[in-house]
């Protein structure tokens, strides 16, 4: 029984600190992503849409921008209309059906935000480098574990369930 009590607080201290970690983690990347966002003149939220808008194939619908962010199609609509004016997003009529307006990225507006990413990751990877394949691996599911919670949570705040 003594053992067992031992690694339950053990496992509870580990929580802990987890949790802990992972609070200053959170408000260390939201600090960042705020500097980020001022020094580059946007909001915080305009900001991780470029981000998202990056990581797609292709231009976005206005819709699909609201999926990105958990935005509502009229938030969208204005977080669109920023990131027009600030001259790093084109609306344009979608070829194959007139009636759907895409969001086009600016390229080279889009190069110079790439920029900034660059200079602030240097050195990023070498924080992995004392990790092997399979350590990498436990923090990239973690990762995906996270983002996916963090959608889940969000939902259901936007729901009125919390």
């Amino acid at each position: 029984m003594v053992g067992e009590a031992t690694v339950d607080e053990a496992r509870e201290g580990l929580l802990e600190e987890l949790s802990t970690v992972s609070r200053r983690y959170m408000a260390s990347y939201a600090l960042f992503n705020q500097a980020v966002a001022d020094h580059l003149r946007l909001h915080p939220t305009d900001l991780q849409c470029l981000n998202l808008l990056t990581l797609e194939s292709g231009p976005v619908t206005t819709g699909r921008v609201a999926e990105l962010t958990g935005l509502t199609t009229g938030s969208a609509t204005r977080l669109v209309d920023r990131l027009e004016r600030a001259g790093y997003v084109v609306r344009e009529r979608d070829a194959s059906d007139r009636r759907r307006v895409l969001v086009t990225m600016v390229p080279e507006r889009i190069a110079e935000f790439g920029q900034v990413w660059r200079r602030l990751g240097k050195g990023w990877s070498a924080l992995f480098d004392d990790l092997d394949d399979s350590q990498l691996g436990l923090i990239i599911d973690h990762m995906r574990r996270t983002t996916e919670f963090s959608a889940a949570q969000v939902a259901r705040l936007r729901a009125g369930e919390v």
